[in-house]
């Protein structure tokens, strides 16, 4: 007896039930995840697909969010749905100033994602990353809210406010999938990463999203104001700002004046230095960005201006962007 080589068997443990954690995490994703799709992307000059994102579907009848970079110069787009299925999209209208999308999915009854309240977001709280990186549906990656608030530059030159930042593990291919939070609504647009470092990820706020929406919707695109000049911060002396009492100690100097726009029209010159646009501070160009929004087209802004050492008042009627001009971070 002694030398036999002996198996035992244990006995199978039984499971309990799961953690509170993992409890939320599963509810969310079971909620979630069949609106989150991948988008994919043909290129115009040959029929053959150059690449692919996620997006989140937020309505039964097919609108969807994405990345404006997932969909930009695509010839044709398709989503790729929960069950494996295609559905052929339509571009509905692009932002590149916050790098979102809109598409409208063929086909009725889509499972559909609600969009929370960015706004109500705290730092610590869970964040549940739900999209597609390199080619992996539906893949789900957990982390937290690490700050808030975050500035992000847009293609386009613009700042993204309020920007997400988190530590859910993004890869390429997740852009423009969703970014939800514990109760099940999406909070973010999941947009980029930081190349080289781990766990700093970014996405664009539900809110800003739903602000954006129905100026997709209804043009296309987002219109915004434009003065029709090109500038760059600039920093005051402290003798300069002391002498003329000045509120502010920097403000954004013209270096150049579109030929027949608002600018031109005003009387605003290159090296004239903006202080001020309707009383709210100028201290840089994207203060300037943040201030033309599209309930000032068309309407008359004043502003404190510093020309040769001395305070000029201009009055300056802000037009929309032209179509199809293209927007340098120092243009507006």
């Amino acid at each position: 007896m002694f030398g036999r080589k002996q198996t035992f068997v244990s006995a199978p443990r039984r499971r309990g039930p799961r953690d509170g954690f993992s409890e939320t995490v599963i509810r969310v994703v079971d909620e979630i995840g069949p609106a989150v799709i991948g988008v994919r992307r043909t290129s115009r000059m040959r029929d053959l697909y150059d690449g692919a994102g996620s997006g989140v579907i937020i309505s039964p009848d097919g609108y969807a969010l994405t990345n404006n970079h997932v969909v930009r110069g695509a010839g044709r787009v398709e989503g790729v749905l929960h069950d494996g299925s295609v559905a052929a999209a339509e571009i509905v209208g692009t932002d590149p100033d916050t790098d979102l999308a809109l598409l409208r999915l063929n086909g009725r009854g889509h499972p559909a994602a609600e969009l929370g309240d960015s706004d109500a977001l705290k730092v610590g709280e869970l964040s549940i990353a739900i999209g597609n990186p390199l080619g992996l549906q539906a893949t789900v990656t957990v982390g937290v809210i690490s700050a808030l608030r975050r500035t992000l530059r847009g293609e386009s030159g613009r700042l993204i406010e309020d920007v997400i930042q988190t530590d859910a593990a993004l890869n390429p291919g997740n852009s423009g999938g969703a970014l939800v939070d514990a109760h099940g609504a999406v909070v973010g647009v999941n947009t980029a990463i930081i190349g080289g470092a781990q766990g700093i990820c970014f996405a664009v706020p539900s809110n800003t999203a739903k602000s954006i929406i129905p100026d997709l919707m209804r043009d296309g695109r987002v219109t915004r104001g434009w003065f029709g000049i090109a500038g760059q911060s600039q920093e005051l002396s402290r003798a300069l700002v002391r002498r003329l009492g000045l509120e502010v100690e920097s403000g954004v100097l013209v270096a150049a004046v579109s030929s027949g726009g608002p600018a031109a029209l005003a009387g605003l010159q290159v090296g004239d230095v903006v202080l001020k646009l309707d009383g709210a501070p100028t201290p840089t160009v994207d203060a300037v960005h943040k201030l033309l929004t599209r309930e000032r087209i068309g309407r008359k802004v004043t502003l404190d201006v510093l020309r040769n050492g001395t305070m000029v008042k201009l009055d300056l009627a802000v037009m929309s962007r032209p179509d199809g001009k293209s927007v340098e971070p120092t243009d507006y």
